[in-house]
């Protein structure tokens, strides 16, 4: 069964005269845009192919002036008679010859020229369907039933690119539970309550298996859940590991078997790094490039000119730019240790750290050992 068969079957009980006006702005969501208008003709012409409804000019017209009248974003065009004898390619034969009728005025106006303004241009439904295929946080099977219903908010003419782009799912997660996670955790934060769950690892056999203790028990986690929020393709919870005093990280799409406690969470503002301040996300996710888990500190680079726009992007416009030369520059910014480590690696000889010596110490190590390994 078909949307439109669902749909008519739904309807089949509601009285007719009701059903017309659910027609007829179903008519306008399906086939009319600011570049596709329908006249009342038109609409009066579907209703009967498609509706089995056949109804006179006047119930639509009647039915159309309702819809606006309770809030419908519907747009038309009026007509005056002189303009549809000037250009009579404006509305149909049948309208014009209406307004030949006895008794009305030269200055009566037709409506025509109806379209429905759609809640989402097509340009805004490109962009948020290719935001589900290439998150790897929905599992393949859901993004696809979520692109359509998408693509439903748009009409006909509405054509999306997923047809053309299938990421492989191998690159997915296979976890169905991520929107039932999702729910409790935005309930448990809402409520600012603690959290309890399993969390999984792929090994080697590709697949996701969770995380034991030593003694071989599944291992479990208490946490008070502050924020989640997409990063690179991923989402993350962002929480309180309830044994220690920081902020941690999990994949929400690996978590399993979440269950909310009556036991209230610590509040943002008594964890360390907190400054006992309430929960800054902006703040947070520019810090946290990698979403790791580490201390923050004041990282000094050292970076080719080429990597400026990367640095931008990356830790955001707060960056402090210094001791500029024709191929260098110097970056300072207020960032999580390893993330910058992350970077600096990623990116290394082109980017050096400077500051603080401790860091610069340890990824020269690092990076020594790294040279020795490929040595061997």
């Amino acid at each position: 069964m078909n949307c439109a068969e669902r749909r008519a079957k739904s309807m089949s009980d509601i009285h007719p005269k009701k059903l017309l006006i659910l027609y007829i702005l179903d008519i306008l969501q399906k086939y009319t845009d600011e570049e596709h208008r329908l006249s009342q003709k038109e609409i009066q012409d579907i209703l009967k192919k498609e509706y089995e409804m056949p109804v006179d000019r006047k119930a639509i017209k009647r039915n159309l002036l309702n819809l606006i009248e309770y809030g419908s974003s519907i747009e038309y065009r009026e007509v005056s008679r002189k303009e549809i004898f000037r250009k009579k390619s404006v509305v149909s034969d049948e309208d014009s010859l209406d307004l030949e009728d006895k008794g009305i005025p030269e200055d009566d106006l037709l409506w025509t020229d109806f379209y429905l303004k759609q809640k989402f241009t097509n340009e805004e439904l490109r962009l948020l369907i290719d935001s589900l295929l290439f998150s790897k946080h929905i599992p393949y099977s859901q993004a696809k039933k979520l692109i359509t219903k998408l693509e439903s908010l748009s009409n006909i003419y509405f054509k999306s690119r997923s047809q053309y782009i299938y990421p492989l799912p191998v690159d997915r997660t296979d976890n169905k539970q991520v929107f039932y996670n999702i729910s409790i955790l935005d309930e448990a934060i809402r409520k600012e309550q603690k959290v309890l769950f399993e969390y999984a690892e792929y090994h080697t056999d590709k697949k996701m298996h969770l995380k034991k203790r030593e003694d071989g028990s599944v291992r479990e986690y208490v946490v008070t859940p502050y924020q989640m929020a997409a990063q690179e393709g991923k989402y993350y919870l962002i929480c309180n590991y309830n044994k220690y005093d920081d902020i941690s990280n999990y994949r929400v799409d690996r978590i399993r078997n979440i269950q909310i406690l009556e036991e209230k969470g610590k509040p943002f503002e008594t964890l360390k790094w907190s400054g006992h301040q309430p929960m800054n996300l902006n703040e947070y996710m520019r810090e946290h490039v990698y979403m790791y888990s580490s201390e923050n500190a004041f990282v000094k680079f050292r970076i080719v000119k080429a990597m400026i726009s990367d640095v931008i992007d990356l830790f955001g416009k707060g960056v402090n730019f210094s001791e500029e030369t024709d191929t260098h520059v110097s970056v300072s910014v207020h960032v999580n240790e390893r993330a910058a480590e992350q970077f600096a690696k990623n990116y290394a000889p082109d980017v050096v750290i400077l500051q603080p010596k401790r860091l610069r110490d340890k990824l020269r190590d690092d990076l020594k050992k790294s040279w020795e390994a490929y040595e061997d």
